[in-house]
């Protein structure tokens, strides 16, 4: 369809507009030097079939059709307004709203599924909340059930998401689109958070990957600890918004940073005195020789629990020989297999079960320990246990070893499927992640 073609022409309107208010489809034919009528004349360009036609106008528009559908051109109404959307003159329109203030006529175009998103993000900064909640007021209501909408992904499996705060919380969960995150970040009702429901909103944009660096800086100067909290312990949390985190004073937050991988050094010092944020960044941070020598030498046993351990860090608390610390080293998931094996030789029987507790443990070593029915439990623990022993363990009497297995994401699932059928381990299975992913896949379902 080419709007220039029908400059100067008429068109014939059955029922009513749909994306369009009436006035505004008016408004907009007009602009593009469009008449409208109601009856059929003989100068007619276009028939336009809308919603809403009632049973006079579809007879005609039937009858119509079959008369003229050679010598005129039928379409329905979203064609056509879609066509209209296209070619919206979006400068003159925003001016004439921000003149005109007519916030019904600003609601109209913001409920306009036709509309681009580009023009669709403008006109949401013109709209005026009046200082109350999402779904507060009756037009509140339709412009975040319009937001919502729009962008929610299959939104017709669940259209009463539209209308609820929660379906900020789904929307913002599924999208990747930044300009949207930040639109939503910077709505009125967020501004000054109001209830529970709102922080969890802007707490869900904190914690997003596709956030941008502009909202979390503008979150950080509004100072709200529930939202600041989660913004510490973002990996992307750069010097410059620890430091205006670490500026808030406020507890919950400097021991949120103090979990942070990233910490920067600049603030490990500032909070170094207070002994639970050592102690956090000493298991959490990422270590160089500095911060290890620094952590290392007050909080070795929380140092051995450090992921980022090197294996020259490894074997320095190693040396240390303290039991526990080398216990605490034997539970570390990143251990290296060489000091995993020489803890071993320790002959101590905590150290022995940490290790093949741990998933980093290699397999000839869990097929060593197996010989030993005292290594049994831990090894029912472990996900990196061979499946062949995981299923001659499911044959032990002992409740210990078979409750473990039923919470062990690697246990074969005939093993999990036995292990329900016995009522003192059936909500371990029901709890067990990878049973729970296997009875979707399967599309079977449970009473719980």
């Amino acid at each position: 369809m080419n709007l220039k073609e029908l400059e100067d022409k008429k068109i014939l309107l059955f029922g009513k507009s749909r994306a369009f208010s009436m006035d505004e489809f008016a408004s907009q034919l007009k602009f593009h030097r469009i008449s409208l009528v109601t009856e059929f004349e003989e100068d007619v360009s276009l028939v336009v079939e809308g919603r809403m036609m009632t049973p006079y106008e579809q007879n005609a528009g039937d009858a119509l059709y079959k008369e003229r559908s050679g010598s005129v051109e039928f379409v329905s109404i979203d064609i056509l307004e879609k066509e209209l959307s296209k070619h919206i003159d979006a400068n003159t329109l925003l001016m004439s709203l921000k003149l005109s203030r007519n916030k019904e006529r600003l609601k109209s175009f913001i409920q306009n599924a036709m509309i681009d998103d580009e023009l669709f993000f403008k006109l949401l900064k013109m709209y005026t909340w009046s200082g109350e909640d999402f779904f507060e007021n009756d037009d509140n209501r339709d412009v975040s059930a319009a937001i919502i909408g729009r962008f929610y992904k299959n939104i017709e499996r669940n259209h009463n998401v539209q209308y609820a705060t929660s379906g900020f919380m789904h929307l913002i969960s599924q999208t990747s689109n930044q300009e949207l995150i930040e639109t939503i970040a910077r709505l009125e009702p967020l501004v000054k958070v109001s209830s529970d429901a709102n922080a969890n909103i802007l707490c869900a944009i904190s914690s997003h990957v596709d956030t941008p660096k502009s909202v979390l800086t503008l979150f950080i100067k509004r100072a709200d600890p529930r939202v600041n909290r989660v913004i510490a312990m973002r990996d992307d949390c750069d010097e410059e918004m620890q430091q205006g985190l670490y500026d808030s004073k406020d507890e919950n937050v400097l021991e949120a940073l103090s979990w942070s991988k990233n910490l920067a050094k600049s603030v490990v010092y500032k909070i170094l005195e207070i002994d639970l944020y050592a102690k956090n960044m000493a298991k959490n941070i990422n270590l160089d020789d500095e911060l290890f020598t620094l952590f290392a030498e007050k909080y070795p046993l929380e140092t051995a629990k450090n992921s980022s351990l090197s294996l020259y860090m490894q074997q320095r608390l190693m040396d240390l020989k303290l039991q526990n610390v080398n216990i605490s080293l034997a539970s570390n998931t990143f251990i290296d297999a060489g000091v995993a094996m020489k803890l071993l030789h320790e002959d101590s029987s905590e150290i022995a079960n940490e290790i093949y507790k741990n998933s980093a443990t290699p397999p000839q070593a869990l097929e060593e320990a197996y010989k030993e029915s005292s290594n049994h439990l831990s090894l029912s623990c472990n996900v990196s246990t061979p499946p062949h022993i995981l299923l001659a363990l499911a044959q032990s009497g002992n409740g210990e070893v078979l409750k473990a297995l039923a919470q062990n994401p690697a246990t074969p699932v005939e093993v999990l499927y036995q292990l329900q059928l016995d009522a003192r381990f059936a909500r371990a299975v029901k709890e067990n992640p990878a049973f729970g992913r296997y009875i979707q896949q399967e599309n079977i379902g449970w009473e719980v």
